[in-house]
């Protein structure tokens, strides 16, 4: 690999967080998307809570409710991350819910693009 510094950029909220009419996390995974970072993935979590959390959030079969931990993970050079995070930090920060968002620099060992399908 080259000596350019990349990093993975995690952001921690919820599955029912929103911006505006969109859930958050299909919000941000669309506009990284447009904006040409290189790799996002959403993971959601079984079981989580959060700081400001009251109880523990579970995924029980018998729960109607889906509110669970989601963290989106978006990975790129440490230079286009930081562009992009500040792109959408007044957004983040005016959402009504909580969510924590971290950045690391990372090795990429291997990147190895596949064949797309047409």
């Amino acid at each position: 690999m080259d000596s350019t510094e990349n990093s993975l950029l995690k952001i921690y909220a919820s599955t029912s967080d929103k911006i505006g009419f969109d859930l958050l996390y299909e919000h941000l995974v669309v506009l990284a998307k447009r904006k040409g970072i290189a790799g996002v993935t959403v993971y959601r979590g079984i079981m989580g809570f959060g700081q400001s959390s009251t109880h523990i959030q579970s995924s029980r079969f018998w729960e109607l409710t889906e509110k669970l931990p989601v963290v989106i993970e978006m990975i790129d050079k440490t230079e286009v991350l930081e562009a992009f995070y500040e792109s959408i930090q007044t957004e983040l920060e005016s959402i009504p819910k909580g969510c924590l968002i971290t950045m690391h620099t990372i090795d990429i060992k291997l990147q190895k693009v596949g064949n797309s399908k047409k």
